[in-house]
C-alpha cells in the first residue's frame, strides 16, 4: 500500500482527468437508447407472467421508474468520463435502498441495504445515482425547486465531509465505523417527528420471522404453510419444491462451519415463489419457511435470482464469475455487518441464486410522506453511510483528496442530478406512452 501521501496525489490527479466542475449537467449522448427497450431486453429471460407487475410498478411515478431502471442509468453514467476512483459500489444506491436492519449481535443499524447490482467502478457513479434519486423524490413530494437542489447538495456534502473524516483514520477504525439507529434520534429536531422515527425504530425491532409468521403463514390440516397471494405469493409446485429442496443443501455450504450448524437445526417445512420490489419484478425469487425446535420457532429465508450487475457490460470484469457470489461478496463488504445467513448457490438450468434471511429487524423509510426538511436529513444519513461503505472498499485517501474541501463537487452533482430528474421524467413518459400503446403491458399496482 503507497503511503497517504501518494495516495492523496493519486486523488488530486484524478482532477486532471475529470475537474469535479465536470459531473454538472447532463446532455444524452446522440445515440442513446430508448429507456423502454432497454426494460424490454432486461425482461427477455425473466418470468413473463410476472413483467406485467414491473412495468405497473415502475408506471406509477418518476421515482418508482428510477427505482427500475438502474440499467437505463448504468448506461447514461457509463457514457460520461469517470475518475477511475475504483469502490465496491453498490450500483443502485437510490434513497429506499438504504435501511434499517439487525447485526447479528442485534442491534439495529442504518445502511445500504440492497446489493442486486453491485460492482467495482467509480465511486462518483453511486453518488450521482444517490442525488438524482433525492432530486426526483423531492419533485414528486411537490418541494419548492431551491428545497429540492438544498436536499441534494447535502446528500453529496455530507458523503465527501464523512469520507475526509474517514481518510484520516486507521484501517480498523474505518472498517469498525457503523451508525446505530439509536443514534439518529439526536438529529431529528421536531419533537413529532422523533416520535415517528422512534416508532420507525420499535416496528423495525418487531419484523422478525417470527412476526411474518403469522402474516404469511396458516395452519392447513394442522400444518403450518405459506398463505396463497397470487400473483404476489404462490406456493412452490412439486418442481420448483423438489429443485429448491436441493439447491438448499448446495447453498448450506458456502455457509461458515458454526452458521452451518446453527442451520441445520432447522427443519425445511414449506417454499412459494414471491414477487419483490420493482427493478427485480420477473426474476425468481422464493421464501422458505423453516421451523427449529417447533413451529413456533420460525426461520423465513430468501432465496432471489442473481444476474450479472447492469454495471458489467460497461466495465472491466470483476472479480466474481458467479453473480450470486458477487452479490454476497459486494454486501459483506459495504455492510457495517451482514446477515448470518448470506449465502450463494447454482440452481436448475445453472442460474445463480444467493439467500438471506427475509426478515431481519428490516425498516425503510417513507420517502414519499417527506417534508423538506426531512428529505433533506435523510438524505444527508443517506450520503454519510455510502462514503462509510465506499471507504471500506475504495482508497478513501485518494477520493477525499479529489474531492477536496470545496463544494466544487456537490454543486456539481447536484446540477446533474436536477437535469437527470427532468431526464427520468421524460423516460418515465416515454414508459407509459408505450404502456398506452399496447407496446408493453402494464398491470395495476400490486
Amino acid at each position: 500500500m503507497s503511503t497517504p501521501v501518494a495516495r492523496a496525489e493519486r486523488g488530486k490527479a484524478a482532477r486532471r482527468r475529470v475537474a469535479r466542475s465536470a459531473h454538472a449537467g447532463w446532455v444524452p449522448p446522440a445515440d442513446r437508447a430508448d429507456p423502454v427497450a432497454v426494460l424490454e431486453r432486461q425482461g427477455r429471460d425473466r418470468l413473463p407472467e410476472l413483467l406485467p407487475i414491473r412495468y405497473g410498478r415502475m408506471a406509477a411515478s418518476p421515482f418508482a421508474f428510477l427505482r427500475g431502471s438502474a440499467a437505463v442509468m448504468a448506461a447514461d453514467l457509463a457514457s460520461r468520463p469517470h475518475t477511475g476512483l475504483t469502490v465496491q459500489m453498490c450500483g443502485d444506491a437510490h434513497l429506499l435502498n438504504f435501511g434499517l436492519y439487525a447485526s447479528p449481535e442485534r442491534a439495529l443499524l442504518f445502511d445500504l441495504n440492497d446489493f442486486d447490482e453491485t460492482f467495482p467502478g467509480p465511486f462518483e457513479w453511486d453518488a450521482e445515482r444517490l442525488a438524482a434519486s433525492v432530486a426526483v423524490a423531492g419533485r414528486a413530494n411537490g418541494h419548492a425547486e431551491a428545497k429540492v437542489r438544498r436536499a441534494t447538495l447535502e446528500a453529496v456534502a455530507a458523503y465527501r465531509t464523512a469520507m475526509r473524516r474517514l481518510a484520516r483514520r486507521g484501517e480498523l477504525a474505518v472498517w469498525y465505523e457503523r451508525i446505530d439507529a439509536d443514534s439518529l434520534l439526536p438529529l431529528v429536531r421536531s419533537a413529532s417527528r422523533r416520535r415517528q422515527v422512534a416508532s420507525s425504530l420499535t416496528r423495525a425491532r418487531r419484523r422478525t420471522s417470527l412476526q411474518a409468521l403469522g402474516k404469511l403463514t396458516e395452519v392447513v390440516d394442522g400444518r403450518r404453510r405459506i398463505i396463497h397471494d397470487p400473483p404476489l405469493l404462490e406456493p412452490a409446485g412439486a418442481s420448483d419444491m423438489a429443485s429448491l429442496r436441493k439447491i438448499f443443501s448446495d447453498y448450506r455450504s458456502t455457509l461458515s462451519e458454526e452458521r452451518r450448524l446453527l442451520l441445520d437445526r432447522y427443519r425445511f417445512v414449506d417454499a412459494a415463489r414471491k414477487v419483490v420490489g420493482v427493478g427485480s419484478v420477473g426474476l425468481r425469487c422464493f421464501v422458505v419457511l423453516l421451523t427449529g425446535r417447533d413451529q413456533s420457532d420460525p426461520l423465513f429465508l430468501q432465496i432471489k435470482e442473481a444476474r450479472k450487475s447492469v454495471w458489467e457490460e460497461h466495465l472491466p470484469h470483476g472479480p466474481y464469475v458467479h453473480p450470486g457470489h458477487r452479490v454476497v461478496a459486494g454486501q459483506r463488504l459495504l455492510q457495517a455487518a451482514s446477515d448470518i445467513f448470506l449465502g450463494w448457490m447454482s440452481g436448475p438450468q445453472g442460474r445463480a441464486f444467493y439467500w438471506r434471511q427475509l426478515r431481519d429487524m428490516k425498516g425503510s423509510a417513507d420517502v414519499a410522506g417527506m417534508s423538506p426538511a426531512d428529505l433533506l436529513g435523510y438524505a444527508r444519513l443517506c450520503g454519510t453511510a455510502l462514503a462509510r461503505a465506499h471507504a471500506r472498499s475504495g482508497d478513501r485517501i485518494a477520493i477525499a483528496a479529489y474531492l477536496g474541501g470545496a463544494d466544487t463537487f456537490e454543486q456539481a452533482v447536484a446540477d446533474f442530478a436536477l437535469a437527470y430528474a427532468d431526464q427520468t421524467a421524460a423516460d418515465h413518459a416515454a414508459l407509459g406512452a408505450a404502456v398506452a400503446a399496447g407496446v408493453v403491458a402494464a398491470a395495476p399496482e400490486a
